[in-house]
C-alpha cells in the first residue's frame, strides 16, 4: 500500500501525509497508522494524478496537528 497506493503521487502522499495509504478514483482516501488508528476521507475533486486533493490536504491537516504519523 504504501509505493502503490497513490498511483504516481506514493512518495508525495507519504512525505505529506505521512501514512501509508490507498486512494481510488472516485475520490476516497483511507490512510493507516498500525496498530493505532484508520481515517477514510472522500471527495470527489481529483488532482492530475488522479487523487483527492481535499482529501489529501485533510488527512495532511490531521497528521500535522496531532503529531500522529509514521514518517
Amino acid at each position: 500500500m504504501q509505493t502503490c497506493g497513490f498511483y504516481d503521487e506514493a512518495g508525495e502522499f507519504a512525505f505529506r501525509v505521512g501514512l501509508p495509504g490507498k486512494s481510488g478514483v472516485g475520490g476516497g482516501i483511507v490512510a493507516v497508522y498500525p496498530g493505532k488508528y484508520s481515517v477514510a476521507v472522500g471527495s470527489p475533486g481529483l488532482n492530475p494524478q488522479g487523487n483527492s486533493v481535499l482529501g489529501m490536504k485533510t488527512l495532511e491537516r490531521l497528521t500535522t496537528k496531532t503529531g500522529m504519523a509514521i514518517f
